[in-house]
């Protein structure tokens, strides 16, 4: 005896259709729009009986227009004409997703199976790029299912979260059609000297108290590779210094961002002669004019 899918398996089946082309996730995808379109409209005539009941004798067509008898309804899709319902067999997904992917077309008419090229499906991935490459552009590679690799070029000022979609890099395409796109999601891995701010990098440094309070040359790490800064003099812990055009690379027609370097000052190894100097010292009123070590 023929079965057919019940009222709970054409809700899942459309849950998971309308999940799949939703156009949240797949923007600017005209394809995936009217899919999902279709698979709305076919669960609005699935989900009412009479309806159902009534296309799947031939009575209405997929817009509830009346029609002759012998039509099939979507017993008819199915089976390609045949006006059989899967035999007595339980549904699979793919037979479901044929009923709501085939049974509306671009207005709406009823349709066997979707004719001519059609673009293949899109792909996800997901791959973490270091903070560098984040910031400088780079290139990394995804591994596909099966063991092939995919280079992927990385762009100055990436974001966490951000998606890459590489064209052509998805599914074939059907009867000649474009292949689908590699939706890349991208995470950033936090580094242990560098954050970001917008198009700025910031970093804490540390210095010697000589550098900080008589001034001088330092070499500075930045996410480019290191280069000199002079320290003014009488600098303290917490004064921030720029290093501009040293942050995110220039890209989209934004110009590059600073490093904005912080000091931390660090005491460091002391010696005799320091230690000496610091006892005979008077931060208020320079050199402490006390003699010997008794005095009180």
């Amino acid at each position: 005896m023929a079965r057919t899918a019940s009222q709970d398996e054409i809700r899942k089946a459309y849950r998971k259709l309308a999940r799949k082309h939703h156009p949240d996730l797949n923007p600017g995808d005209k394809a995936a729009e009217e899919q999902f379109k279709a698979v709305g409209a076919a669960n609005d005539l699935l989900s009412d009986e009479e309806k159902r009941a009534r296309f799947d004798r031939g009575e209405i067509d997929a817009e509830g227009q009346e029609r002759g008898f012998g039509g099939g309804g979507y017993r008819n899709h199915a089976e390609g004409g045949q006006g059989h319902f899967y035999g007595g067999g339980q549904f699979s997904e793919d037979d479901l997703g044929d009923i709501f992917g085939g049974m509306f077309g671009q207005r709406g008419g009823f349709r066997r199976r979707p004719q001519g090229p059609m673009k293949g499906e899109d792909r996800q991935y997901a791959l973490t790029v270091s903070f560098i490459d984040s910031v400088n552009g780079g290139t990394s590679r995804v591994t596909l299912p099966g063991g092939a690799t995919l280079d992927v070029k990385i762009p100055p000022g990436i974001n966490d979260g951000q998606v890459l979609r590489l064209r052509g890099k998805g599914d074939e395409g059907f009867q000649g059609g474009p292949a689908g796109d590699a939706l890349i999601t991208i995470s950033v891995m936090p580094d242990a000297v560098y954050t970001r701010d917008g198009n700025d990098v910031r970093s804490t440094l540390p210095i010697d108290v000589k550098t900080a309070v008589l001034g001088g040359s330092i070499t500075v790490p930045t996410p480019a590779g290191p280069v000199k800064m002079n320290v003014p003099p009488h600098s303290d812990t917490g004064s921030v210094l720029r290093l501009r055009g040293r942050g995110v690379k220039a890209h989209g027609g934004q110009e590059a961002g600073n490093l904005y370097v912080k000091l931390q000052v660090m005491i460091g190894k002391v010696d005799t002669a320091f230690e000496t100097f610091l006892k005979s010292w008077n931060p208020e009123g320079g050199q402490d004019d006390r003699k010997g070590d008794g005095a009180s």
